[in-house]
């Protein structure tokens, strides 16, 4: 029973959020028009970059997306909405259902810019399915590293600037791993078993950070 009371609260939760992304729709068609303006411009600059160039504008794309369509979940809740949530839900409920729906809104942008990129910028893929599952893997580790960000962030009342301060030095070995997996999907040999060992190894910078979010947010939300 009490591990369906806490299912339930997390997909409350996470209905919570879906049902004002539909209502408050332009945050949503804001990110998107970031995401189509900014790989328009890159195309009337660069036309056709080659795969090293467009790999690595393709993952500093995703992460400004991630930083724009993250950062607004935990702006939109009040000191007096969190009030209400402290109420009737857990700690670890409502984080859990944040870092789910940063997941699938950032999975939606990630597939979208992807489809832009080959459209507008050329298709230097000679492995469309596996680059596309690294994408959403890839998209995965941002959102959820950026979810616990700003979470921190939100607490501090310094949203946008603090979570650049404390994301850059953890972000950026993750882009680099990704940039480097990335290019299996370009035709890179890798040597036997080194792309699942990193491809293993992302996984578990995943699942390390869900877990310190299940651990760690509970005392910053008792603040």
């Amino acid at each position: 029973m009490r591990q369906e009371a806490i299912i339930r609260h997390i997909l409350t939760l996470l209905k919570k959020d879906i049902l004002l992304e539909f209502r408050q729709q332009y945050t949503f068609y804001g990110v998107l028009l970031y995401i189509a303006s900014t790989i328009f411009v890159l195309y009337l600059a660069l036309q056709q970059p080659d795969s090293t160039v467009w790999n690595g504008l393709f993952w500093m794309i995703q992460l400004f997306i991630c930083v724009n369509a993250v950062a607004k979940s935990f702006l939109q809740e009040t000191r007096g909405r969190m009030l209400y949530f402290y109420s009737i839900s857990g700690a670890q409920q409502f984080i859990i259902a944040k870092l789910l729906y940063n997941t699938f809104i950032m999975l939606i942008m990630s597939v979208i810019s992807l489809a832009l990129f080959r459209a507008l910028l050329g298709n230097p893929l000679l492995h469309f399915w596996q680059f596309t599952g690294i994408v959403c893997l890839g998209s995965v580790s941002l959102s959820l590293v950026f979810t616990m960000l700003a979470a921190i962030a939100a607490k501090a009342q310094q949203q946008a600037s603090l979570m650049a301060i404390m994301g850059f030095p953890i972000i950026i070995p993750q882009l680099l791993l990704l940039m480097r997996i990335s290019k299996a999907g370009m035709g890179e040999i890798f040597q036997a078993g080194a792309l699942s060992d990193l491809v293993w190894l992302l996984c578990g910078l995943d699942v390390l950070v869900m877990v310190m979010a299940v651990i760690l947010f509970p005392f910053l939300w008792r603040d």
